[in-house]
């Protein structure tokens, strides 16, 4: 009987010991698991701002000199706080003409935006662009709050030289933020947000659904969180094939914001082809007819 019994303790044991060493692999990967989702979490939390401000592909503007409007001429405004931001500043054909102070997207590279700046000499408007803090040629380092201290300082600037009412904010993308956060504090003759974002702490989340990122994000740009105290029309253009941002974005934004305000949808554009397919004439058309503007919605197509 005994003998009979041994086959099948043996099987047992054998169940179980493979069992265990079944456990101790998963749990050890587990472990692993653990400790790599941690080291990217560390990394990314550490290293978010190079993220959120990807300041690589300007580098040409570090020179001093360099140019990034065509005709224009580089300046250097102070901020409160003790940084200098190189500018562009290009004013317009008539003295009393539109100016745009425009605050670019987390990209930066304003010497590449040669076509927009095309548009905006041969209409015969201004224009000043200038470097976050921190990205090609201006000092400091890129946050929030800092970019709000920025929008102060280049409309500070821009004001010395044109009244309120010819200075049009235009924020692109990552910029929309700045201007909708600018457009509470200051007058100016309109408001103009380029494919904006909701809020992009959101944004973020929706890349990143597997990081806890509305809890490690630092500067989370919540526009819904002031665009209803914006003090100027606004007009919001976004396509509806953006890949970077959703269109809902734009269509919450204009919900919140109060009147007057335009929102325009341009049929096939991306993030980065409104210009070419015809944001500006938008533009001019709406700051025309600014003054009998109510509550409008839209779609365009390319022009």
């Amino acid at each position: 009987m005994g003998a009979m019994l041994r086959p099948s303790v043996f099987c047992c044991v054998h169940w179980f010991g493979l069992r265990w060493m079944v456990l101790r692999v998963v749990r050890l990967g587990l472990i692993g698991l653990g400790i790599v989702y941690a080291i990217g979490l560390g990394v990314i939390y550490a290293k978010q701002r190079d993220f959120v401000f990807d300041r690589q592909y300007s580098s040409a503007l570090n020179e001093p000199g360099s140019i990034a409007i065509r005709g224009s001429t580089r300046v250097m405004i102070p901020t409160s706080d003790g940084e200098k931001l190189a500018g562009w500043y290009l004013p317009p054909r008539d003295k009393n003409g539109i100016v745009f102070l425009f605050f670019h997207g987390k990209g930066g590279a304003l010497e590449r935006k040669k076509w927009r700046w095309k548009r905006i000499i041969e209409h015969g408007d201004g224009v000043l662009a200038f470097s976050y803090r921190g990205f090609p040629g201006s000092t400091g380092l890129p946050s929030e709050p800092g970019l709000y201290e920025d929008a102060r300082a280049a409309y500070h600037w821009l004001s010395e030289k044109h009244e309120p009412s010819r200075i049009v904010l235009h924020g692109l993308s990552l910029g929309t933020g700045v201007a909708a956060k600018l457009a509470t504090e200051v007058e100016a003759k309109a408001l103009v947000l380029e494919a904006p974002y909701a809020a992009l702490v959101d944004v973020a989340a929706e890349r990143h659904p597997y990081f806890p990122v509305s809890y490690l994000l630092w500067d989370q740009f919540r526009t819904e969180n002031f665009i209803a105290d914006i003090k100027m029309p606004l007009l919001i253009v976004h396509g509806d094939h953006d890949t970077a941002i959703p269109l809902d974005d734009a269509k919450k934004l204009f919900q919140l914001a109060p009147q007057p305000k335009k929102l325009v949808i341009m049929k096939g554009s991306d993030h980065n082809t409104l210009v070419r397919d015809g944001i500006y004439p938008q533009i001019w058309a709406f700051l025309k007819g600014v003054h009998n503007l109510g509550i409008s919605t839209q779609s365009a197509g390319r022009t």
